[in-house]
C-alpha cells in the first residue's frame, strides 16, 4: 500500500484476505504476546489496535486500527486506517475548531462594521491571521506524519506478520 502519496492525514486502506476473522484475532493475541515490549496490539471484537510500544513513542508516533469484517464468501475484509495518536488528533481538531470560531466571529464583526460604514480592517487581519494558523496546523500535521512514516511502516510490517501467520 502507498500512503506516502495519500493527501488524508489519516491514511486508509482496504484489503482481503483468505483467513476467517476468528483466525486473525487468535493471531493477534498470540503476536500481541511476543511482541510485547516494542508493540501493543489491543483487541475488542472486530476492531484490532497496533500501538508503537512506550520505549520507542515519540508525539507523532502513529497507531494503526484494523476493523475486520467477514465476507460471505469466506475470508475477511480488512479497512484499515493510521492516524496519530488519540490525544494529539483531539488537540488538533480543537485548534481547528478555535481557529474556525475565531474567523466566523471576526467575519460577522467585519460585516457588520463594513454595513455601518465603520472601519473594519482589524477584524480582516484577525480572519487573514486565522488563515495563516489554520495553513501552519496543516503543514505541522503534515510533519508530524512524515516523520512518524518509519513508524508507519513497521506497523505496516506487525499487520503483515499478523494476516500471515498460521
Amino acid at each position: 500500500m502507498d500512503i506516502d502519496n495519500q493527501i488524508q492525514l489519516r491514511p486508509r486502506f482496504e484489503k482481503s484476505v483468505p483467513k476467517s476473522l476468528i483466525t486473525i484475532i487468535a493471531n493477534a493475541k498470540e503476536l500481541s504476546n511476543s511482541l510485547k515490549p516494542d508493540f501493543i496490539i489491543n483487541n475488542l471484537d472486530e476492531h484490532i489496535w497496533i500501538y508503537i510500544g512506550k520505549e520507542n513513542k515519540k508525539t507523532y508516533s502513529p497507531h494503526l486500527h484494523l476493523e475486520l469484517e467477514e465476507l460471505h464468501e469466506g475470508g475477511t475484509k480488512i479497512k484499515g486506517l493510521f492516524g496519530p495518536e488519540p490525544a494529539l488528533w483531539t488537540m488538533f481538531m480543537f485548534l481547528h475548531f478555535v481557529v474556525a470560531g475565531i474567523f466566523i466571529i471576526f467575519g460577522v464583526f467585519a460585516y457588520s462594521n463594513w454595513s455601518l460604514g465603520e472601519p473594519f480592517g482589524i477584524h480582516l487581519g484577525v480572519m487573514m491571521l486565522m488563515i495563516i494558523a489554520w495553513f501552519s496546523l496543516y503543514f505541522t500535521a503534515r510533519s508530524n506524519r512524515k516523520k512518524g512514516m518509519p513508524q508507519a511502516r513497521e506497523l505496516e510490517k506487525v499487520m503483515n506478520q499478523l494476516l500471515e501467520a498460521e
